[in-house]
């Protein structure tokens, strides 16, 4: 390992980021140093402005990825090179404003009704009914759920936050029917070959997709869409918008509001979820 990299593992050890932090900013200054076959602290700031039109005009990179690329080298400039500003002017493309493909409610309980075994259904109904990150719902572990008072704890989520989900009713006959048949341990959805290992991120989104490919829904989307149709519906039923941002974990109210453009009529009430775990249980008696 060479003492650059070394001191920007450090710098980024030292402010406590995410092991996919860590990954996204290294692979940055890795790029640059391959593109250019030059150690990065070597390089000027038109060299770094030509990188970034290669990345868009050459690989074709979206405005997000390029992003990633830039605030991991302006990480590296500025916090292990101390230079004393990073104001190079780079042109990326334009974000694109989409409104993506929302599942339905119905279309969720088909996915949810072809999941391979329990385990997954459970899991599926945990990320919906919560509104959880994956990164979240592979990391539950058994003691995180507070029964007596509907509550899910949430540990070090994104931003390394702390913080309380109220689970819906219905989800918690469902996480206890899961345990009688797979007595987990330390981690509610331990990975089935390691049980002192929770489920992997990328096969958690496997098995999403094949729930998914088995109904023939074909809307463009993973497991995060479980996420966004979870904020739809919740406000769609009425749940204050200021609610919807604490259950997220979004730290700008700005970010939750988007979810209100896509509500046709926003009104007060609740119980989306609830809605569909009992259509879920007629077929599952």
């Amino acid at each position: 390992m060479t003492p650059l990299r070394q001191q920007m593992i450090s710098a980024m050890r030292q402010r406590g980021f995410s092991i996919r932090t860590h990954q996204s900013y290294l692979y940055a200054v890795k790029a640059l140093a391959g593109y250019y076959h030059q150690s990065p602290d070597r390089l000027c700031p038109d060299q770094i402005q030509m990188f970034f039109v290669y990345l868009v005009q050459q690989k074709g990179l979206s405005n997000a990825s390029c992003r990633l690329y830039l605030n991991g080298l302006r990480f590296f400039y500025l916090q292990v090179l101390h230079w004393s500003q990073f104001d190079i002017p780079i042109a990326l493309p334009k974000r694109s404003q989409k409104i993506p493909e929302l599942l339905t409610r119905a279309e969720i309980r088909q996915i949810v009704d072809a999941s391979a075994n329990d385990k997954t259904r459970t899991m599926l109904l945990t990320c919906y009914g919560c509104g959880l990150r994956v990164s979240e719902l592979v990391n539950l572990k058994v003691r995180h759920i507070d029964s007596e008072r509907g509550l899910l704890r949430i540990e070090q989520g994104k931003g390394k936050k702390d913080r309380l989900v109220a689970m819906p009713p219905t989800l918690l006959p469902q996480l206890r029917h899961y345990w009688r048949q797979y007595h987990p341990g330390e981690w509610l959805f331990p990975n089935s070959n390691t049980p002192t290992l929770h489920l992997s991120i990328s096969t958690t989104q496997k098995r999403f997709r094949q729930a998914k490919n088995r109904t023939g829904i074909d809307k463009v989307g993973g497991i995060h869409s479980l996420r966004h149709a979870y904020a739809t519906h919740q406000l769609e039923q009425g749940l204050p918008v200021h609610q919807l941002q604490h259950q997220l974990g979004h730290r700008q109210l700005q970010t939750t509001l988007r979810y209100v453009h896509w509500v046709a009529s926003y009104e007060q009430g609740s119980g989306a979820f609830s809605d569909l775990v009992r259509q879920l249980e007629v077929g599952h008696d």
